[in-house]
């Protein structure tokens, strides 16, 4: 038996980036860093070290990660590591080792974050009467999990909680 899962919840490096192949399908690509945070034996410092993961979301899943997420958001991510490999114009074969996302839930969003329009929760907004040191600073909703869809199942817009 055989097993090549991953989870990784970090932040984005860089914002997404979205292309479309020549047969229609939406890719978006980005960096995450993950850290790893423990105390060593003998000085007892804490020590910090930083991963950085290749991710790619496919169809329906990368349109969603292009229209939500951006550089520092926080994003927990399902998937299987796969490395591909090319060569280059000097010939030199050359690989990149990736996470392909099944699954993504995103993280909870400050105020201060923007929301594409006419999506932002109402705890979000101020109220006209509110003064501004009674503002929210920050609100947290359900997270959602979004499922890359098992065969050709689309994800309804009217579904997404935000």
């Amino acid at each position: 038996m055989n097993l090549n899962k991953v989870f990784l919840l970090g932040r984005l490096t860089q914002d997404p980036e979205t292309k479309t192949t020549s047969s229609g399908q939406t890719v978006c690509s980005f960096g995450l860093a993950t850290n790893r945070i423990w105390t060593d034996r003998e000085t007892k410092q804490q020590q910090k070290q930083t991963e950085y993961h290749n991710i790619v979301l496919w169809r329906r899943l990368a349109e969603i990660a292009s229209q939500y997420l951006k550089k520092g958001s926080l994003v927990l991510i399902e998937g299987r590591i796969q490395t591909r490999s090319w060569q280059d114009q000097t010939g030199t074969k050359r690989y990149r080792t990736e996470v392909v996302a099944d699954n993504m839930q995103l993280g909870p969003r400050t105020a201060t974050q923007e929301a594409p329009s006419g999506s932002e929760p109402q705890a979000a907004r101020p109220k006209p009467d509110q003064h501004p040191q009674e503002t929210p600073q920050k609100f947290e909703e359900d997270i959602p999990i979004i499922e890359e869809g098992k065969g050709d199942e689309e994800i309804d817009v009217k579904d997404i909680p935000f």
